[in-house]
C-alpha cells in the first residue's frame, strides 16, 4: 500500500470529535485534559494526534501537549486509527502449536516472531496470530500470554486460553515450579565446573537504558535472578550451554551468560557478535515442563534444536537433540 493510500484510508476512517474544556480541566495541560475529555483512548494515544496536526484548539492546530487549557475553549480532535490503537486486532500467521487442550496452548515461536505488540511491532506478532485463531483468546488479558520470549530467541511458550488458567499459570511460573531449559551457544572456551549457578539481580542498565544489566541492589533498581548452566561442549573459541531459569527476568540469560564473560553468539547488545553462520543471538527453548494447572497431569514438551543452531553446532563437531 502507497503512503498516500495509508492517509486515505485512515482519513476515512477518523471520527471528528468536538470537545469543549470545562471547569475540571481549567489549567490543566492539554493532552492531560484530553485524556479526561475522551477516557476511551489513552494519553499517549492523544499525543499521536497533536504530534500529527489532528487536534485544533478554538479552530487553531494545537501541536503542543504541555500547552494549557481554559474553561470554555473548544477543542475538534479527529481520532484516527493509528499501528498502536490497531495492535490487538487479529490476523492469520502460521503458528506451530504442539499442544492444545480447552484450558492452553503450548507453541512453537519461530526466531523473528515478536510476541507481544510494542513500539517498532505493532502487527505480525502471536497475540495478533492468537486472536485470530481462537475467539476465546479476547476473553483473556493478553491473549493468554504468560510469559514471553524475545524476538529472536525461538522455542516454546504456554499460552492460557481462559482466565483461571492463565491465574493458575502466573502463581505456577511465580512460584518457580515451570521448568524452563534453553540450548545457547556462547563465545569464549568454557572453563571450571561443568555447573555453574548464576545468582545476580538484574535491572535497567544505568549506562544505557536499551540494555538490561547485572546490578548491585543497594545502589540501583532490580530484582533477584538465578540462572543454572550445564556446559555441553564446546571448543577453544565456543561454548554450548543449557540454562535452566529460576526466574524470569528480562533478558535473563543473555545478560547472565554475558556477565561471566560468554556472551551469547550474534547477541550484540550484550557483546556477541555474528560466527558459525548465525546472525540471530543464539537461544532456544527447548524444553517446557509443568503439572497442568487444571488437571494436575506432568507435561513436559521438547521442541528441537532449529536448523540455523544445529548447523551452528555441527560445525563445532556436535549433533544437538
Amino acid at each position: 500500500m502507497l503512503a498516500d493510500e495509508g492517509d486515505e484510508l485512515a482519513a476515512a476512517a477518523a471520527e471528528l470529535r468536538q470537545l469543549e474544556i470545562g471547569a475540571a480541566q481549567h489549567g490543566a495541560r492539554l493532552d492531560r485534559a484530553l485524556a479526561e475529555l475522551v477516557p476511551e483512548f489513552s494519553r499517549s494515544y492523544l499525543q499521536q494526534l497533536l504530534a500529527q496536526g489532528l487536534v485544533q484548539r478554538n479552530g487553531q492546530p494545537a501541536l503542543k501537549a504541555a500547552a494549557r487549557v481554559q474553561a470554555g475553549d473548544r477543542v475538534l480532535v479527529e481520532l484516527r486509527p493509528t499501528q498502536q490503537s490497531q495492535a490487538f486486532k487479529p490476523q492469520a500467521l502460521p503458528l506451530d502449536v504442539v499442544y492444545e487442550d480447552a484450558h492452553l496452548l503450548v507453541i512453537h515461536k519461530p526466531a523473528g516472531m515478536v510476541v507481544h505488540p510494542a513500539p517498532g511491532n505493532w502487527s505480525g506478532t502471536l497475540l495478533n496470530g492468537l486472536l485470530a485463531r481462537d475467539p476465546k483468546a479476547f476473553e483473556v488479558p493478553r491473549a493468554g500470554i504468560v510469559h514471553r520470549l524475545d524476538k529472536d530467541t525461538s522455542g516454546l511458550l504456554v499460552v492460557a486460553r481462559e482466565r483461571s488458567t492463565m491465574d493458575a499459570l502466573v502463581r505456577m511460573i511465580a512460584a518457580r515450579s515451570v521448568r524452563r531449559e534453553y540450548q545457547a551457544i556462547a563465545h569464549q572456551r568454557w572453563t571450571g565446573p561443568a555447573l555453574r549457578r548464576i545468582d545476580a539481580p538484574i535491572g535497567r542498565d544505568p549506562r544505557n537504558r536499551l540494555r538490561m544489566a547485572v546490578v548491585d541492589l543497594s545502589v540501583h533498581a532490580g530484582k533477584p535472578a538465578r540462572t543454572d548452566v550445564r556446559w555441553l561442549g564446546g571448543d577453544d573459541a565456543f561454548c554450548w550451554v543449557e540454562c535452566s531459569l529460576h526466574t524470569g527476568r528480562t533478558h535473563q540469560i543473555r545478560v547472565h551468560m554475558a556477565s561471566i564473560g560468554h556472551p551469547l553468539v550474534a547477541d550484540a547488545l550484550y557483546g556477541g557478535t555474528p560466527a558459525l553462520g548465525l546472525q540471530r543471538q543464539a537461544l532456544h527453548a527447548w524444553r517446557l515442563a509443568f503439572a497442568h494447572p487444571v488437571t494436575g497431569q506432568a507435561m513436559e514438551f521438547v521442541a528441537p534444536v532449529p536448523q540455523d543452531m544445529r548447523q551452528a553446532l555441527q560445525r563445532l563437531g556436535y549433533n544437538p537433540p
